[in-house]
């Protein structure tokens, strides 16, 4: 179906991405840009568990709800990852292989389709991991300041996306390994 409740909420999820964006060029102090932007960040989050759940739950599921909704996923991580760098906390290289990865992985899952292969590269649990680290690491990269007065949310979260690249490259071999056999059967 492509409109329902949980397609909605994958929708909202795109819609949310310049409004977090645009939070740091609006003229307002840069703890309030930071306080705004994690917590639009969080709630759009939060939304990509709600929209798989009431899918599920309602019998909504369909074959647009699942391709809307990592898209709707990678752009949000790409954003946030290309507003991290702007804003100087991030380094390039460390976005660079995220999304770097996320359209690699992407083409893959494309190719294999075509190929009638999709299974073999199915969501496992490794990205399924990579992604929740990154999405603690996101909003902790856009606090970027003291959380509780003790967490530095900008130390924790620089730990965190790396351990998230770490985990992409992994992910990406794993894929990688999971299509070999039918790259190689293919390229005969």
């Amino acid at each position: 179906m492509f409109f329902n409740l949980p397609t909605a909420l994958t929708w909202a999820r795109i819609v949310a991405i310049p409004l977090i964006v645009g939070l740091f060029y609006l003229p307002i102090e840069a703890g309030t840009q930071n306080v705004w932007a994690t917590g639009l960040f969080i709630v759009v989050a939060l939304t990509d568990w709600a929209d798989g759940w009431l899918a599920r739950r309602m019998n909504l599921t369909s074959s647009f709800g699942a391709f809307l909704d990592p898209v709707a996923d990678k752009f949000l991580v790409c954003a946030a990852l290309l507003v991290l760098v702007h804003l100087g906390r991030l380094h390039a290289l460390v976005a660079l292989v995220i999304i770097g990865r996320e359209i690699a992985i992407s083409a893959l899952r494309e190719w294999m389709a075509q190929i009638g292969a999709s299974g073999s590269v199915a969501v496992h649990m490794v990205g399924k991991l990579k992604t929740t680290v990154q999405m603690v690491a996101i909003p902790f990269l856009l606090y970027d300041g003291r959380l509780f007065g003790a967490i530095d949310t900008r130390f924790w979260g620089t730990l965190l996306i790396l351990v998230a690249a770490a985990l992409t490259i992994w992910s990406m071999v794993y894929y990688l390994q999971k299509a070999l056999p039918e790259i190689r059967a293919k390229a005969r």
